[in-house]
């Protein structure tokens, strides 16, 4: 009888996944470049209008030009400052204020109806009230993006708190360990996983926050420069920022991904 090798199918399964990833990624590049070779074009036929929805050529001009001048590296740096930051204080901030709901049942019991509330607010309307309350500038943007950020981590995690299994809890329990020591051994580390996915949706509501706080108050920034492309009727201007933000967005989604990786072992 044949023996098999283990080490044979490890490896077949590797090269076959990689073979898998080779084919996503072509697959992926050609989509980009057919998109992007019918958007120029669609646009240098007239079959859009090139005045509204420019073309890649344009774009990637005008991006030579303003990196070449120097003017686009402050608005792109101050951007993604402000939503790595929103990023971050709304996992800390939402992932905590779970931990505070989850240790104590009377503020479940209070906050619930809040949460929901907040959670299906358009958090753009209260853009004038940060404005007011916090004033023009950095802070009323780090409050918008916290205001979509902490919401939406704070009930994804502490659900995700309620759903751990019970007979977990009582084990520890009945080894004599307290709260502090549930919550150590059992709650955060089964919830762990969820808390890494979150940073995948919080990414998104990052950007969501911050460009809309700086198309509401920002002097600089990508929002601001959308703003601006409006104001002066250059779509062109208004396409690259869009695309830049895409860019640096992928870039921050990639990076969650390779941190759940490492952390969870996910393939």
């Amino acid at each position: 009888m044949m023996k098999i090798d283990p080490r044979q199918i490890h490896q077949r399964y590797l090269q076959a996944k990689r073979r898998e990833r080779l084919k996503v990624t072509v697959v992926q590049l050609a989509l980009l470049i057919g998109f992007l070779f019918m958007w120029e074009l669609a646009s240098a036929q007239k079959w859009i209008n090139p005045l509204i929805f420019s073309q890649p050529s344009r774009i990637w001009s005008l991006l030579l030009e303003k990196m070449a001048d120097g003017s686009l590296w402050p608005h792109v740096s101050v951007t993604f400052l402000e939503t790595l930051a929103g990023f971050l204080l709304g996992t800390i901030g939402g992932t905590i204020l779970a931990t505070m709901i989850w240790w104590s049942p009377f503020l479940d019991k209070v906050l619930e109806p809040y949460l929901v509330v907040l959670n299906s607010m358009p958090k753009v309307a209260l853009g004038p009230l940060l404005i007011v309350g916090l004033g023009p500038g950095f802070v009323s943007i780090m409050g918008m993006a916290l205001a979509i950020t902490v919401i939406i981590t704070t009930i994804v995690v502490y659900t995700s708190f309620k759903e751990v299994d019970p007979n977990y809890i009582k084990v520890v329990k009945t080894f004599g360990g307290n709260k502090r020591q549930v919550y150590q051994k059992v709650i955060f580390p089964a919830a762990f996983p969820t808390i890494i996915s979150t940073l995948k949706v919080n990414v998104g509501l990052a950007w969501v926050g911050v460009i809309v706080g700086e198309f509401l108050v920002a002097r600089q920034g990508l929002g601001y420069l959308i703003i601006y492309g409006f104001q002066v009727f250059n779509f062109t201007l208004v396409l690259m920022s869009l695309l830049i933000i895409a860019c640096l967005a992928t870039v921050m989604y990639q990076g969650v991904y390779y941190l759940e990786k490492r952390l969870l072992g996910n393939e």
